[in-house]
């Protein structure tokens, strides 16, 4: 049977000295608007946000999630891929993705997703629209393969 020799019992043995490697997470990019802060007008950008405080206008992040927390109040229109609401929003939502409402959330105004959800005890007062995945890309590949059977047709006449 193999057995390690001494310089390899030190090289793994652990020793008070040595710092183990550790993984370090990439941290998502998210803006937050603080509990104190008012931001009034047209919001727009490709990071998510998390939103704490009070937020009047629009809200367009269209590749973003959009949270508002438990102490945050939106009276705006949001566009964004995913939101989850946990405070009170007041406008139309139309997201890409999903929309959740949590427990202690309550959004007034349309819905227009793909996938929602809502859990006991969330206030939802408005339509919700849910659409189907769009494909679009399998039929865009169709027709550039389609149209070039129909020139070599027309050539070949």
């Amino acid at each position: 049977m193999l057995q390690p020799s001494d310089s390899q019992k030190s090289q793994f043995s652990s020793s008070p000295n040595q710092t183990q490697p550790r993984a370090v997470a990439v941290p998502v990019e998210q803006a937050t608007i603080g509990r104190s802060l008012v931001v009034k007008g047209e919001i727009t950008g490709s990071e998510s946000l998390y939103i704490d405080g009070k937020v009047e206008g629009t809200i367009n992040l269209s590749d973003s999630r959009v949270t508002i927390g438990r102490n945050g109040t939106v009276a705006a229109s949001i566009s964004a891929r995913e939101v989850v609401i946990l405070g009170k929003v007041h406008g139309n939502i139309q997201v890409t993705d999903r929309v959740d409402i949590r427990s202690e959330g309550s959004l007034t105004g349309d819905v227009i997703t793909q996938r929602i959800s809502v859990e006991d005890g969330a206030i939802l007062k408005g339509s919700v629209q849910v659409r189907a995945v769009e494909q679009k890309q399998p039929q865009a590949k169709q027709a550039v393969t389609e149209q070039p059977k129909a020139a070599a047709a027309v050539a070949g006449a």
